[in-house]
């Protein structure tokens, strides 16, 4: 046991200097040890999409090619969760398909509530954004950091806040 620890202890910090060496960064001990464009494609996300070990992904979901999905996010699929091609799902992002709000004040009566949650492709989704079960976010879409995001967003337009409000058109879209 004492000689796995030594060896683990020294995989850390060796891939700990490297990766602080080429990236100026330091990462939680999963993400050193596994491949973020692995796990995507064991996911069976799309080719070039890349998912941090640090994120939880339950149910079904499907994410499309070249998609950067950033550490510590919650995907839940199990209502059925849809991301396109070319986004960015920042840090600390939260994209559900379902929620307990009945289940809990019935007392267990009620059953969870599931629905279809859809991300556009070409999005950008700030960091620690909130996307309640059932919403749709149109391709092109920006959606600002701290957002709680219970409306459907339409295609090019950029939205923030809590409660989440469009405030317009991104630049892509403003000519």
């Amino acid at each position: 046991m004492i000689n796995l620890w030594s060896e683990l202890s020294k995989f850390w910090l060796d891939r700990r200097r490297l990766v602080h060496d080429r990236f100026n960064r330091t990462l939680p001990f999963g993400d050193y040890v596994v491949d973020r464009w692995e796990k995507a494609r064991e996911l069976g996300f799309g080719e070039g999409t890349s998912i941090y070990d640090s994120s939880l992904v339950l149910g079904d979901v499907k994410v499309g090619s070249h998609t950067w999905i950033g550490p510590f996010t919650v995907l839940d699929g199990s209502g059925g969760l849809s991301i396109g091609s070319h986004c960015s799902i920042s840090a600390g992002v939260q994209i559900y398909s379902h929620d307990t709000v009945e289940r809990s004040i019935s007392g267990g009566v009620a059953p969870v509530v599931r629905a279809p949650t859809v991300i556009g492709s070409n999005c950008y989704i700030g960091p620690h954004a909130v996307i309640a079960k059932g919403v749709s976010i149109g391709d092109g879409a920006v959606i600002g950091a701290n957002s709680l995001v219970q409306i459907d967003i339409p295609a090019g337009m950029k939205a923030y806040g809590t409660p989440c409000v469009v405030v317009g058109p991104t630049s892509a879209h403003s000519k």
